[in-house]
């Protein structure tokens, strides 16, 4: 049973705080509607509602992530992996719905994608403390079923019966006090989870956290990020993409990639994802870092983003300037060209 933790009830709430300081009054109430139903635990009227406001808004970050924790709640397994996968490749520079992924993916002893999940929240966020903890409880779980294997080779092996029992003992419900569940992290006041969704505005005053709202702290206000909102976005989207890349998800990796992308060498698009998937999956490792952003836009729609890139991959290191030529669609941006810088 695991006792991985992730964002349930409260984290949708806090979201709900930090949307309703700047949102029109008729999406707050739709959805404070199915937030409020699914904390009665009426989980079938909550989806109703949720899905009406999804119908307005299908591509609003927050009511998708709420669908997949009512979905969750019903049993209906499948499609929460669904919705959060989904949100991962339209949103990949949010944790949370990593996390919670990892979690669906651990309750059913999938360890090895829990973990790659895990490790793209950390990468996306690296002071996600939850997704810390939750990847050292799959580690410890992949450590028990090895050691399991170990004992039914060697049963004998009284090293190895110490090691089990450790992690038995860690995940007993005696050593816990409580029975192992998927506790909620967001009842900390300093937990923010959803601050930097995309689809929402600078708010017009302050915002405050839920703990905050009920009067328990004093008011703080959370500091307004000095670049522009445009740029910003722009940053992450190439953050997220280089992530993709270090953590060899090649479906994510290619989700970045315009419709009408440019091929580097005029081959068809079919072609180059194959020969990227290819140069992507081979290597035991790859690790790409970027900073020093330098972004230009040529209107609403249209930008350069000139950064440096450092690639790290299995016996090669390589490192210089890289331009890509974005697009937005959709809500999103897209590389709709690229090329090293000489």
């Amino acid at each position: 049973m695991t006792i991985l933790k992730r964002f349930p009830l409260a984290g949708a709430w806090l979201a709900l705080v930090l949307l309703l300081g700047f949102s029109p009054a008729p999406r707050a109430d739709e959805f404070l509607d199915a937030t409020r139903l699914f904390k009665q635990g009426q989980h079938a009227q909550a989806l109703g509602k949720v899905n009406n406001f999804l119908a307005n808004k299908p591509r609003d970050a927050q009511g998708r992530f709420l669908k997949g924790l009512i979905l969750t709640e019903q049993g209906e397994t499948a499609d929460a992996i669904r919705i959060f996968s989904d949100l991962t490749v339209d949103f990949p520079y949010l944790p949370e719905p990593y996390n919670n992924l990892a979690v669906l993916y651990a309750s059913q002893s999938q360890y090895d994608k829990a973990k790659s999940a895990l490790e793209m929240a950390i990468r996306t966020h690296p002071s996600y403390a939850t997704a810390h903890e939750n990847l050292g409880d799959i580690y410890a779980k992949m450590a028990s079923q090895a050691y399991d294997r170990a004992l039914q080779l060697d049963s004998g092996n009284t090293s190895t019966q110490t090691k089990l029992a450790m992690i038995q003992d860690l995940f007993s419900e005696k050593s816990r006090g409580r029975t192992p569940a998927l506790r909620n992290p967001a009842t900390a006041a300093n937990n923010k989870p959803f601050a930097n969704l995309p689809d929402t505005k600078p708010p017009a005053k302050p915002l405050v956290t839920a703990a905050q709202v009920s009067g328990k702290l004093p008011l703080e206000a959370i500091p307004t990020p000095a670049v522009s909102d445009k740029a910003r976005d722009l940053q992450e989207t190439v953050e997220a993409w280089a992530h993709a890349w270090s953590a060899q998800n090649v479906k994510q990796y290619l989700s970045f990639y315009a419709a009408d992308f440019k091929t580097p060498n005029g081959e068809s698009r079919k072609t180059w994802a194959e020969t990227r998937k290819d140069r992507i999956s081979r290597p035991k490792h790859i690790e790409v870092n970027v900073s020093k952003f330098k972004v230009d836009f040529d209107d609403n729609s249209h930008a350069t983003v000139k950064f440096y890139q450092n690639y790290h991959a299995s016996g090669f290191k390589a490192s210089g300037g890289k331009t890509l030529r974005m697009v937005k669609s959709g809500g999103s941006w897209f590389i709709q060209e690229e090329w090293a810088n000489q």
